[in-house]
């Protein structure tokens, strides 16, 4: 299996910028999708953004569409997810995710189901 570490959250000023990464070790990195989600209190997980095995597909959450950037660098094994124009409504903890399952970009690899690893999650405020 793989293992999960997420770095990079804070505070931040709405309009700001933030650079998450999620290190992956204990697998080969290459046999993985990944995937950030994002849960606030009160409301349940949701997809943020995830990259096919070969970094050459990307998939995006319509709220974040144009402002997250999501890549990853196979030589350190590591997936990043560039935030600009950041929003008090992108606080969230965010979690970085992991599969390799087919079928990335269906609907269902947006549930957080369909997904098999996770990280501890990394807390992003963006205040207003």
């Amino acid at each position: 299996q793989v293992q999960l570490a997420e770095s990079g959250g804070g505070l931040v000023q709405a309009g700001g910028s933030l650079r998450l990464s999620c290190a992956a070790s204990g697998r080969t990195f290459s046999w993985y999708n990944m995937g950030w989600f994002r849960q606030s209190p009160g409301k349940e997980r949701e997809f943020v953004a995830a990259i096919s095995r070969s970094g050459g597909s990307t998939y995006y959450a319509d709220s974040v569409k144009g402002r997250f950037t999501i890549s990853r660098d196979s030589a350190k094994n590591t997936v990043y997810l560039e935030m600009n124009t950041l929003k008090p409504e992108d606080t969230a903890v965010y979690y970085c995710t992991a599969d390799r399952l087919s079928g990335l970009g269906d609907a269902s690899s947006q549930r957080p189901g369909w997904w098999d690893y996770w990280g501890q999650g990394t807390q992003v405020t963006v205040s207003s």
